[in-house]
């Protein structure tokens, strides 16, 4: 559904992205793994249209294309789930889920919002998700942050979304929410939508992922289908693997006391 090949990205002198490949396939969960400064932002603000790559080819349905707005990439069916999430807290859910794109009835100076459609249709999609809300005109600033999640997880569903982009929806959860939103992800890919899942935690990202794409400042560190690694090796590539070993010598001797000659324990 979307494919990025050797994709690049720089801002004067600074390579932000460098030779980074990606494929998202209909009813697969791809994972893009990397710390903070590892370039999972521009990653990002290329494929939802923000913006455009200065190499390497990008790809919707096998076209090659350059995406001028998020506008676009939404008319084309990538929509982006952003952690700050785009929501008004007073408002309430069903108002939340239609923002932007409210439906309307009568015409002319008689034209008003269809809010009994916005509620019933707002109930309906969320249940089709199997979240079930105890009611959907409390303001969406009384739920919790996976619930939040799970929200604009289902609208992008029902506004018609073919590939999902998700950055780090689970980043500032705890374990229980975390595993709420991740089973709604994993909802969504089995409703046949490509999702891309932004995160920095493997654990997460092994429990759903089909592919996974690690970055180190800004280029490829790996790129792997989960039956070729481990959560361990995912959790060591990630990590830095040898970085790490070598930062764990360096920290054991450190820790180790150096003794005096004539101290009691040295002898």
């Amino acid at each position: 559904m979307v494919e990025l090949t050797d994709v690049s990205k720089y801002y004067g002198n600074i390579k932000a992205l460098e030779g980074v490949s990606l494929e998202v396939r209909a009813g697969e969960i791809s994972c893009v793994l990397g710390d903070n400064g590892a370039g999972k932002s521009t990653l990002i603000k290329i494929i939802s249209g923000l913006h455009q790559h200065d190499a390497g080819t990008f790809r919707i349905d096998g076209e090659q294309t350059r995406l001028g707005s998020p506008r676009e990439a939404l008319d084309r069916g990538i929509a982006t789930v952003y952690q700050d999430l785009a929501v008004v807290p007073l408002m309430p859910v069903w108002r939340n889920f239609f923002l932007g794109s409210e439906p309307t009835k009568g015409r002319g100076l008689l034209r008003r919002l269809d809010t009994a459609t916005m509620r019933e249709t707002t109930r309906t999609e969320l249940r089709r998700m199997g979240i079930d809300l105890r009611d959907v005109d409390q303001p969406i600033g009384t739920l919790s942050g996976g619930e939040r999640q799970c929200v604009a997880i289902a609208r992008a569903v029902y506004f018609g979304a073919k590939v999902l982009v998700l950055d780090e929806p689970t980043a500032a959860l705890g374990v229980k929410q975390s595993g709420v939103v991740l089973k709604y992800v994993a909802a969504a890919r089995d409703a046949g939508l490509g999702v891309v899942l932004i995160t920095h935690n493997p654990h997460h990202a092994y429990l759903v992922g089909d592919r996974f794409v690690l970055l180190k400042r800004g280029a490829m560190a790996g790129s792997h289908a989960k039956p070729e690694i481990t959560l361990d090796e995912l959790t060591r590539q990630m990590a830095g693997g040898s970085e790490l070993e070598e930062l764990s010598h360096e920290l054991a001797r450190a820790s180790t006391p150096t003794l005096r000659p004539g101290h009691p324990t040295a002898e």
